[in-house]
């Protein structure tokens, strides 16, 4: 009962259990209906007990569920008790409900989380306990990177899973870059029958001498974002499309050449990117340019439905690592600059960014955006993605711009987990899983009105590096359930904060991710075929800059 992640706000525990059998019900009230679905469901599978559906119990003893929802709780608040009555789980809104039955799944055991009964004659139990239990941050997210190596639909279901058995609730989706194009445009098709594979994928760091000369590709028809969404919405996660602009734009580029900058170059030559790194190759100042994209946000505001979860009015359009040679010797971007009176290329940058801005409010919408678009001032909607540290989001929390706060340096989950040898192909700094309990998304000097402005944190999943499911689930994980109880639990200072009881609670969670299939880096190190012996990495040494 003590093992759960994240930790709830409060646990009173009781002495004795509700016992789950064959004649135990689920009651859901109104407004539940789907939380009710869903734990019937996942219960059914786990345990072979029916769970039938049932009305509103009304003995003193019981073996039964009921979800229902109580006005007097914030939308994510949710109170759970396990008593002589049965098991009742209140919610302020249909996401708390949903929220304390995924509490309810931890506290059935690491057998609740796998899709077939393990033992037919095992009792299932829920210990007699009242949990009361909030989020602390509104956003909790996840940032998955699927244009650098291409994450299959089930995959991508499969996260949303794994985000929701965390109470993590935004999918922060990175569906374009250089290296592959995952959407279909129905308007622009060469997006996807050109820019969505490349001809071979560099193995490790850019530096690294390594190929992998099979083609990679893949994308998601509209009907599979569509199924996304609202396999998502039903575990009341919003998700957040990122289509990256002015730069990281070559697959799109080498699919429609007048995109890019071709006074300057030879556009109609560029493929997709079969490497890493900061790519020279960017995206034409020009109202042609500006018009071809907002047909591509059309079809995107339309699979990514304002209502469709929390957050899901914010769209982010990247606009990260731009270099600016290519419009300084373009007289095309020279022009452009002059015929709008901007000072420089950087104002350019503003001026692009500033144009969506105003697009996607007059549909309704949110701009967010890399903290980059900081640069040349921002329209007062618009929100920042805080990932060169902490710096960006402490300016535009000052500024009155929402934040979310995920500083490389803290949460970038392609980083290494231990200085090791044997730690698979390493990038960046040493982020172990108690650097990532003891991460802070409030910066200090922040005032309490600026603080407001922190929407919450989420951990960023980059790619390059990782080539399919398992490299995913070995980066992310155990880090992410850390990340989770940082985002949710209202936790001390972090020095003050008990990692040696978060890794006691730990112990019991390997077990959950184990029935789930998740392939997480073991406390020990990498298992010998998590391994990448000779593969050319890209570690940083020295600790990284900390609060």
């Amino acid at each position: 009962m003590t093992d759960l992640i994240p930790a709830p706000r409060s646990v009173v525990a009781g002495s004795g259990e509700v016992r789950l059998t064959a004649h135990s019900q689920v009651y859901a009230g109104d407004g539940t209906e789907g939380a009710g679905h869903w734990l019937r469901t996942v219960l059914r599978q786990a345990t072979g007990l029916p769970l039938r559906e049932g009305r509103e119990p009304d003995g003193a003893e019981g073996d039964g569920i009921a979800l229902r929802l109580d006005p007097g709780l914030g939308p994510e608040e949710y109170r759970l008790v396990s008593d002589r009555g049965g098991v009742l789980i209140a919610g302020g809104g249909a996401a708390g409900v949903f929220l304390g039955a995924q509490t309810l799944r931890q506290l059935l055991g690491p057998d609740a989380f796998r899709r077939a009964p393990v033992r037919r004659d095992r009792a299932w139990a829920v210990p007699h306990v009242t949990i009361e239990d909030s989020p602390r941050f509104r956003w909790r997210g996840l940032m998955l990177d699927v244009a650098r190596h291409f994450m299959p639909k089930e995959g991508v279901l499969r996260y949303l899973d794994l985000m929701a058995a965390h109470k993590l609730n935004v999918l922060h989706f990175h569906l374009t870059d250089d290296q592959g194009w995952r959407i279909e445009i129905q308007r622009y098709p060469k997006l996807t029958e050109t820019g969505s594979w490349r001809a071979r994928t560099k193995i490790g760091h850019r530096a690294s001498p390594l190929w992998d000369d099979r083609p990679h590709g893949g994308h998601y028809t509209q009907d599979d974002i569509r199924e996304i969404v609202a396999y998502a919405a039903e575990r009341h996660i919003g998700v957040v499309p990122e289509i990256d602009v002015p730069g990281h734009s070559q697959a799109a580029i080498a699919a429609y050449p007048e995109l890019g900058n071709s006074d300057v170059i030879d556009t109609a030559s560029l493929t997709v990117w079969d490497t890493w790194g900061i790519n020279p190759n960017v995206l034409a100042p020009t109202d042609n340019t500006l018009r071809f994209y907002e047909g591509v946000l059309e079809e995107v505001l339309e699979l990514f439905p304002a209502d469709a979860g929390p957050f899901s009015p914010f769209v982010h359009i990247g606009g990260d690592e731009c270099p600016k040679d290519q419009w300084r010797a373009s007289d095309t971007a020279q022009k452009q600059i002059g015929n709008l009176g901007l000072a420089d290329e950087d104002a350019l940058q503003s001026w692009f960014i500033g144009h969506f801005d105003k697009w996607l409010a007059a549909r309704g919408r949110r701009l967010i955006g890399w903290d980059e678009i900081l640069e040349g001032g921002l329209a007062p909607g618009a929100a920042v993605s805080s990932w060169r540290g902490y710096e960006g989001g402490v300016t535009a929390a000052r500024a009155g711009h929402d934040v979310v706060m995920c500083p490389q340096q803290q949460v970038y989950l392609d980083y290494r987990q231990d200085a090791g040898p044997d730690e698979p192909v390493p990038i960046g700094y040493v982020r172990t899983l108690e650097d990532v309990y003891r991460f802070e998304p409030v910066p200090s000097e922040l005032t309490g009105e600026e603080a407001a402005r922190v929407l919450g944190t989420q951990a960023n999943v980059w790619t390059e590096v990782m080539e399919d499911q398992g490299r995913v689930d070995y980066q992310t994980f155990p880090r992410l359930a850390a990340l989770s109880e940082v985002a949710w639990s209202d936790l001390p200072a972090p020095a003050d904060r008990d990692f040696a009881g978060f890794e006691r609670r730990m112990t019991a969670h390997y077990r959950r991710l184990d029935a789930l299939g998740v392939a997480y880096r073991p406390p020990t190190g990498p298992l010998p075929w998590q391994r990448r012996p000779g593969v050319l990495g890209r570690p940083i040494d020295g600790p990284p800059p900390n609060r």
